[in-house]
């Protein structure tokens, strides 16, 4: 059986590709079924509801099931934000992690915890049936960005609890391993063999 992934990243592809490679199905990219120009909007007011924003409509547009996620960074020290605003935080992945840098200037190590959330959801197409998993990776942001040419998006300024460097300079083995993404596979695959 194909699944779509509800993407256009090929990054994102390996990394989901290596958490579910005990599923019994091939995973795609949207490129591959035609939609490659096809994006959906994210305006749910979570993290859940954006994550099945996205898994229904590609999956009514391709008439395939569908896997698409949403993923958060929620910092204490700014009430939880970016959270679902996370991605448009800025217009690159540096200007992003500079601006919560920035943000963040005068705070101490202490005030600096945050946590990554996400929310992985899968649609059929029509029918509307749906499942979702979530994970959760607590941590702390960094003083500057950290060294390293694994990950993307905050990886660069997030220390994941237990670890004295940022995601960036962690194996992505290592990383699939403890993080959100991985926490919410792991709680993906039992519910997908009745789905």
């Amino acid at each position: 059986m194909d699944l779509i992934l509800g993407s256009h990243n090929k990054g994102k592809l390996r990394e989901y590709k290596a958490l579910l490679a005990d599923a019994p199905f091939t995973l795609r990219l949207l490129d591959e079924v035609g939609l490659a120009a096809f994006d959906v909007q994210e305006t749910g007011e979570t993290i859940e509801a954006n994550a099945l924003l996205k898994a229904r409509a590609y999956a009514n547009a391709c008439h395939m099931p569908v896997l698409a996620d949403d993923t958060g960074l929620e910092v204490d020290a700014l009430d939880g934000g970016p959270g679902v605003y996370s991605a448009r935080y800025g217009s690159s992945d540096r200007e992003r992690c500079q601006r919560l840098l920035s943000e963040l200037f005068n705070v101490p190590q202490e005030a600096r915890s945050a946590r990554f959330v996400c929310v992985i959801a899968v649609a059929r197409p029509n029918n509307g049936q749906t499942i979702t998993a979530r994970g959760v990776v607590e941590g702390r942001i960094a003083f500057s960005m950290g060294q390293g040419s694994e990950g993307f998006g905050y990886d660069r300024i997030f220390i994941p609890d237990g670890y004295d460097v940022t995601w960036n300079a962690i194996s992505l083995a290592e990383k699939n391993h403890i993080s959100h993404r991985g926490r919410a596979a792991r709680a993906l695959l039992p519910l997908l063999s009745h789905f």
